[in-house]
C-alpha cells in the first residue's frame, strides 16, 4: 500500500482543528465553502478547455463525455508488476495474480478505454449534478445538449450505466423530465426498458453487467421521485443476478463457503466495480425485491465469506486467493468494500459489520491519498466518499473532517506529482470526478458516490 500512496500529512480529527472547515452542526464554514466553489470554477474551466480537443466518438460514462454528464448530475484498476513504459490503460487491464499466467483482458478494452474518456454522457451527468447543487438553469441546459449528443452514440452492445447505453438513456430521461419534456423522457425510458433483452449473457458486476443496468433503473426512479420503472421489472433483474450467483457457486463448488459467487473475465473479483462487494451492496438494498429468506440464507453468508478475506491491515484483496495487500481504491480494496459492510450493518444489525467498516476507514485515512490521482475509481476523491458515507451513517464529525482534509488535498489538484490518467478529464478516472466530489461536499449530508451509491 505504501508504494501506491503518499504519506498522509494531516493531523487526525480534533475539534479545534475542524473549526476551519465546519461548525458544531456540520455546516461548512463560509471560508471553506468559498475555497471549494473557487476550485470547482477553476477546474471546470480547465476541463472545458481540455474537452475542446476531445475525441467526439466517445459516448460512455466511465471515461468519456457521458461521465461528465453524470458528474454534473450529481475496467477496473487492479495492479500487477508494471514497467515504466506501460500506459495507464495497460495498467488498468492487469488482472489479479494468483499464478504466472498472462492477464485476462476484455477483447478490445484498450481501444474502448481510450475512447471512453470524453464521452458526452459523462459530461451531461456532471452538469446535471451541478444543476442539483447550485440550482443554476444554465447547467441543466448544458446537460441537455450533451445528453442529446450521447443519444447519438448508443452502441446496442452494453447495458450498463457507466459503460453502456443505459446511462445515456437514463440521464437523458431525467434531464428531459426536469425540462418538462415528458414526450422525450418517456421515449428514453421505453428504450431503457428494452435494453435487458439485448444480452442475456451479460455479466452481473457493476461496470459492465446487470448491476450497472439496475443502477440506471434506480437512477430514473430516484430523480422522478416515484416508481417510474415498475418494481416487478427491477425485481426481475435482481432475481436474474441471484440465480446467476447461485448457479456459479454450485458449478465451482463454492456453495458450502458462499451460496453466491460471481466472476468477471475468469476472476472472482471482490471490489465494488467488478466484484462481490458491489453486487452484494445492491442485493441488500431495501425495496429491490430480494426476499428476507434469500437475504438471510443466501446473501448474508456470502457477505460473511467476503469478510473472512480481510487482510490483517483491515484492507481487502482485489480477487479471491490474491495475497497482495496493495490496493486502496473504490474499485479494489477497502474504499469499495466499506459500502457492502455498512449496508450489511443496516440490514442485519450486526455490530461486526460496522466494526469492519470502521477499520476500512482507518486504512483509507492512512493510505488513501493515492499516487494514481484525484479521481473517483482509483483516486483521492473516490476514497473521500467513504468518509462522507460514514459521517452520514454515524454522525461522527471525525469522518466529515477526514473528507474535508481529502478535499483539501484535491484543492491542490496537479501539485503532488500524481500520474496523469489516459483520460484526464473523465468522471471516473479524471478531473470531472474530482469536481463532482467537491460539489457534493458543499452539502455533505446529501453526498453520494456517483453512479454507485444509493
Amino acid at each position: 500500500m505504501a508504494q501506491r500512496a503518499f504519506p498522509n500529512p494531516y493531523a487526525d480529527y480534533d475539534k479545534s482543528l475542524a473549526t476551519g472547515y465546519f461548525d458544531s452542526s456540520g455546516r461548512l464554514t463560509p471560508e471553506f465553502t468559498q475555497r471549494l466553489n473557487n476550485k470547482i470554477r477553476e477546474l471546470l474551466q480547465q476541463m472545458e478547455r481540455g474537452l475542446k480537443s476531445a475525441d467526439p466518438r466517445d459516448c460512455t460514462g466511465y471515461t468519456g463525455w457521458a461521465d461528465l454528464k453524470l458528474l454534473y448530475r450529481g475496467g477496473i484498476i487492479i495492479y500487477s508488476q508494471f514497467t515504466d513504459g506501460e500506459t495507464e490503460t495497460q495498467r488498468n487491464e492487469v488482472t489479479c495474480q494468483k499464478s504466472p499466467r498472462k492477464p485476462v483482458a476484455e477483447p478490445g478494452i484498450e481501444a474502448r478505454l481510450q475512447s471512453w474518456h470524453y464521452s458526452y454522457h459523462g459530461i451531461a451527468v456532471l452538469y446535471l449534478h451541478l444543476y442539483d447543487v447550485y440550482g443554476d438553469p444554465s447547467y441543466l441546459q448544458v446537460a441537455e445538449a450533451y445528453a442529446k449528443k450521447s443519444l447519438n452514440c448508443l452502441t446496442k452492445r452494453s447495458i450498463t450505466f457507466l459503460c453502456g447505453d443505459a446511462g445515456p438513456l437514463a440521464v437523458a430521461a431525467v434531464v428531459y423530465h426536469r425540462l418538462q419534456d415528458e414526450t422525450q423522457s418517456e421515449a428514453c425510458i421505453t428504450r431503457l426498458l428494452q435494453l435487458h433483452k439485448l444480452d442475456p449473457r451479460a455479466p452481473d458486476e457493476m461496470l459492465y453487467g446487470r448491476m450497472g443496468y439496475l443502477y440506471a433503473l434506480l437512477f430514473v426512479n430516484k430523480h422522478y421521485g416515484e416508481e417510474k420503472i415498475p418494481q416487478n421489472y427491477i425485481q426481475q433483474v435482481c432475481d436474474a443476478v441471484v440465480a446467476s450467483g447461485e448457479s456459479l457457486a454450485k458449478r465451482r463448488n463454492f456453495t458450502a463457503k458462499s451460496p453466491l459467487m460471481y466472476e468477471w473475465y475468469q476472476e472472482y473479483y471482490i471490489g465494488a466495480a467488478h466484484g462481490l462487494a458491489g453486487i452484494y451492496y445492491y442485493l441488500m438494498q431495501p425495496g429491490l425485491g430480494v426476499s428476507q429468506v434469500k437475504l438471510h440464507n443466501t446473501v448474508k453468508p456470502s457477505v460473511d465469506y467476503v469478510c473472512q478475506l480481510k487482510f490483517p491491515s483491515g484492507n481487502y484483496p482485489p480477487c479471491i486467493d490474491d495475497a497482495r495487500d496493495l490496493l486502496v481504491h473504490w474499485c479494489h480494496g477497502a474504499p469499495g468494500v466499506i459500502y457492502m459492510l455498512t449496508q450489511a450493518y443496516k440490514v442485519f444489525a450486526d455490530q461486526q459489520y460496522l466494526s469492519d467498516a470502521l477499520q476500512c476507514a482507518e486504512v483509507i485515512w492512512q493510505w488513501g491519498l493515492l499516487k494514481k490521482g484525484y479521481g473517483l475509481c482509483h483516486g483521492t476523491a473516490g476514497n473521500a466518499y467513504a468518509f462522507l458515507m460514514l459521517y452520514n451513517l454515524t454522525q461522527n464529525m471525525k469522518y466529515l473532517y477526514r473528507a474535508c482534509k481529502f478535499a483539501e488535498w484535491c484543492l491542490s489538484y496537479g501539485e503532488h506529482g500524481c500520474r496523469t490518467p489516459d483520460t484526464p478529464f473523465s468522471l471516473f478516472e479524471g478531473m470531472a470526478g474530482t469536481i463532482y466530489f467537491l460539489a457534493d461536499l458543499l452539502v455533505p449530508k446529501k453526498a453520494k458516490f456517483p453512479a454507485f451509491e444509493l
